[in-house]
C-alpha cells in the first residue's frame, strides 16, 4: 500500500464513523417514539432496514480501521511498493504471440470448414 492510499484510507475511516453514528442515532430511524405494537408493516420494515444499515456501516468503519491499524502496530511503516518485475516485457510478449497465433489458428479452421462446406455442395 503506497503512502497515499493509506492517508486515504484514514480521511475514510473519519468520514465513516461520522455516517455510523448518525445512522446508529435510534432517533432518526422510522417510527421512532412508537411502539412496536403500534408501528405499521412498512415501518417496522423500514426500522429493520435502518438498523441494518447502520450495522453495514460500522462493520465496514471496522473493516477500515483494521486495515489501518495493522500498519500501524508495524510501526506505521509501509510495505514497499513492490519492485518492478523484469519478466512482466517477457510475459506481455509471450502473450500477444499467443493471442496471435490464436488468431491466425482460428482463421486456418473457419478456411478448412469453409472449403468443407464447398465440396459438400
Amino acid at each position: 500500500m503506497r503512502a497515499d492510499q493509506y492517508a486515504r484510507l484514514q480521511a475514510l475511516a473519519d468520514k465513516l464513523i461520522d455516517v455510523a453514528l448518525d445512522e446508529s442515532d435510534p432517533e432518526t430511524w422510522s417510527g421512532h417514539g412508537k411502539r412496536m405494537s403500534d408501528l405499521t408493516r412498512d415501518e417496522r420494515g423500514d426500522r429493520y432496514w435502518c438498523k441494518r444499515n447502520a450495522a453495514a456501516t460500522m462493520a465496514l468503519t471496522m473493516k477500515v480501521y483494521s486495515l489501518t491499524g495493522h500498519i500501524e502496530r508495524n510501526g506505521g511503516t509501509l510495505p514497499p511498493d513492490a519492485p518492478p518485475d523484469p519478466e512482466a516485457d517477457l510475459r506481455d510478449e509471450l502473450e500477444a504471440e499467443i493471442s496471435a497465433a490464436e488468431r491466425e489458428a482460428a482463421a486456418l479452421i473457419e478456411r478448412v470448414q469453409k472449403r468443407s462446406r464447398e465440396r459438400r455442395q
